[in-house]
């Protein structure tokens, strides 16, 4: 008995499989199939596949099963007529020990073969959206393409090979997908290439490890440098399989390639120590991303809010939903249930506006699922509301929310605005919801059209914009660098007192500093911000880190000391990140007496350089030819009880003998130890972001909290 308090940690595991007494044969054979594949699933590390992929998978064995069973019962020497059977072959010890199998029982009547045919027709015909379509997906594909083999003149493209690939990939068609990237090698579809993510993807989506290492290994032997997302794949497929180790290797090895981890990156790191049951080390993660410049996911907030919620702290859930709201998240329906579990436990108030904001839009009386590609920025699981019999007992004319509804599609088939494009999508006579008109704007490529159809939508029945399709609207504007329509819906805003999320104000200013709009980030900073209503201070200290790299990206350098004195005079102190992208700024545009003024700031505000900001130092010095600063700085580094990493002390030396300074290039080779420390300081692109002991902290509970579940 436990007598102390103890952690529930759930675990995917298989004790039974119960199936009705006195059911046919057939009928207890292929349910038997179909529990098996879902209970090979879960001891295999798939616990949370999508209802369509998982139960199509299950309903394709089952029907395979019947398949066969027909097949050896007949006699025959005809191959069966299922395509799955057709498609994914057997080796002939298998028939035989089928037909072997029958034999001994006895020959089957032609009852039992009709019976068994039934079984297979209802497989096939199932019309709910899990079994049906998600069946017809797996088997169709696979018969669709052998039968294109069979059309005159026809040659696959570089989409149809991909697109089957996905599909066999996503079905855990493994050897169907080894021989297609097989013949793709061989060069049987003429021009076709596959790279080595294309594969990476393709071999974790089917959860084949063996075949994702192996295609590693060929692609660290031929590339200079690795991708964040092959580095992802790999961490993700090991933490999925319950390699914890494993997982946690693959991200030292990453951070040791110096390549940088991103949003996706701690969405897995994040959700591995969710199923560990380490709850506050997730929470640990998440908390340094912002001060990492990091953006927070829906996908983050829902993990996290499943896992708390599972834990019953509610506490925790409601910091989180209040943080969901300031960084203006729209709430997917996944999110649902775990809401009204805390509605349950007497946390209603937190609650009750988000369940609002996810219920059903009234005017669609029927919901069927609708599957949206994923992008780094918002990395969020659709919802899937499909019902068994989504069309049961429903009018047929009134308004329904398609099924096959397709965003991505939708805006790509907006690209070319015009009356008759309008008149089409009037005649659609679609239900706009903010989530529909969010998912559609973020699949726009082309501002123009997007603007078109944000003014157009804006005029339909029953919708009107809100906080979520305005600063959806208003983000893809300023990426774009188009200040004036921002301004007219920074008005809008203001106009109708909504409340601008803080990370909206933030990539605004972002934005303009990668377009080089000085003016236009300055302005959105002193007079647009308050929109936001109280921003805390180390958001507000993030705003200024934003402003400060904006102005330094437009060569405003004046202004950019200007803002960093108000900043410091109002309490803000700029982190370590901040002071690391203006000191390699101003070093790049020799400005040697502000890179000193900037050190000094360093230590007044109670810090001291770290060992990245030392190594920016000098590379920039080096690349201004002042190698003799360089040096001293590497003297600095030493007395702090720091040195450079390899690559940086080669290149200070390389920097030293160009410049003629011998004897300092002998002294930093004969000083130089290389050390093993916890984290090396090879990562590129963080000047303004990472700070090396953020990096050192996140890697330390990761590694912390995965090795104490070991």
């Amino acid at each position: 008995m436990i007598t102390e308090p103890h952690r529930l940690i759930r675990r995917c595991e298989v004790t039974a499989i119960l199936i009705l007494y006195g059911l046919p044969r057939l009928l207890t054979g292929s349910i038997l199939a179909h529990e098996m594949m879902h209970a090979w699933l879960r001891l295999k590390g798939y616990p949370n596949l999508s209802p369509e992929v998982e139960e199509g998978i299950c309903q394709v064995l089952a029907h395979m099963w019947l398949d066969s069973e027909i097949y050896a019962a007949s006699g025959s020497d005809a191959a069966p007529s299922s395509s799955s059977s057709s498609s994914s072959s057997s080796p002939p010890s298998s028939s035989s020990s089928s037909s072997s199998t029958s034999s001994k029982k006895g020959k089957r009547s032609d009852f039992e073969k009709k019976l068994g045919g039934f079984f297979k027709h209802q497989i096939e015909t199932d019309s709910s959206t899990a079994y049906g379509e998600g069946f017809r997906l797996a088997d169709s594909a696979v018969s669709f393409f052998e039968n294109l083999k069979q059309v005159p003149n026809f040659e696959h493209s570089q989409n149809t090979i991909f697109a089957f690939a996905t599909v066999l990939a996503k079905f855990k068609r493994k050897e169907e997908l080894k021989a297609l990237i097989g013949d793709v090698k061989d060069g049987k579809f003429n021009n076709v290439k596959v790279s080595f993510m294309n594969l990476l993807f393709w071999y974790s989506t089917a959860g084949d490890l063996q075949e994702v290492l192996k295609t590693w290994e060929e692609y660290m032997s031929e590339e200079n440098r690795l991708s964040t997302e092959a580095h992802n794949i790999v961490i993700g497929l090991y933490a999925q399989k319950g390699m914890n180790l494993e997982a946690v290797e693959a991200f030292r090895g990453m951070i040791d390639r110096g390549v940088i981890p991103n949003s996706r990156t701690y969405t897995i790191l994040i959700e591995q120590l969710i199923r560990l049951g380490k709850l506050d080390a997730a929470m640990e993660v998440f908390t340094l991303l912002p001060s990492m410049r990091i953006k927070r996911t829906l996908k983050q907030f829902l993990i996290l809010i499943e896992g708390f919620v599972g834990g019953e702290r509610f506490d925790v859930v409601k910091s989180l939903l209040k943080e969901m709201k300031e960084d203006g998240k729209l709430p997917g329906r996944a999110m649902r249930v775990y809401l009204e579990r805390m509605k349950e436990a007497g946390f209603s108030g937190e609650a009750d506006e988000f369940l609002v904001e996810m219920l059903p839009d009234g005017r669609i009386k029927s919901v069927g699922s609708c599957e949206d590609s994923n992008d780094e920025d918002e990395d969020e699981d659709e919802d899937e509301d499909g019902d068994d019999n989504v069309n049961e007992g429903i009018d047929i004319h009134m308004v329904k929310l398609k099924p096959w509804l397709d965003p991505k599609a939708l805006a790509n088939a907006l690209k070319q605005w015009n009356p008759e494009v309008v008149t089409i999508l009037e005649d659609a006579k679609f239900v706009w919801t903010s989530r529909l008109v969010c998912k559609v704007l973020r699949n726009f490529t082309s501002t123009e059209a997007a603007w078109n159809f944000f003014c157009w939508v804006a005029s339909q029945p029953g919708f009107t914009h809100d906080i979520y399709t305005v600063q959806r609207m208003m983000t893809l504007l300023a990426r774009h660098g188009n200040v004036e329509l921002v301004d007219e819906l920074i008005n809008k805003v203001r106009r109708e007192q909504m409340r601008l999320p803080f990370s909206t104000v933030r990539l605004l200013i972002e934005f303009y500093g990668i377009s080089k709009n000085a003016d236009a980030a300055l302005k959105v900073f002193h007079d647009d911000r308050s929109l936001c209503g109280h921003i805390p201070r180390f958001n507000l200290m993030l705003l200024y880190s934003s402003l400060l790299r904006a102005l330094t990206k437009s060569r405003r350098n004046l202004e950019a000391l200007e803002v960093l004195d108000a900043m410091i005079l109002n309490g803000i102190c700029p982190d370590i990140q901040t002071f690391s992208g203006l000191i390699y700024h101003f070093a790049l545009q020799g400005d040697i007496k502000t890179v000193q003024q900037l050190v000094t700031m360093v230590r007044q505000n109670g810090m001291e350089p770290d060992a990245y900001m030392y190594k920016l130092l000098i590379k920039a010095y080096c690349k201004c030819q002042r190698a003799a600063l360089a040096y001293r700085v590497f003297e600095d580094m030493r007395n702090s009880n720091l040195m450079p990493d390899a690559a940086t002390k080669d290149l200070l030396v390389k920097s030293l003998w160009q410049e003629g300074k011998r004897k300092e290039a002998v002294d930093v080779e004969e000083r130089y130890v290389e050390t093993d420390a916890a984290l090396p300081l090879a990562l590129r692109g963080h000047v303004w972001t990472v700070s090396s002991e953020d990096l050192a902290r996140v890697y330390s509970i990761y590694y912390t909290s995965v090795t104490a579940s070991a």
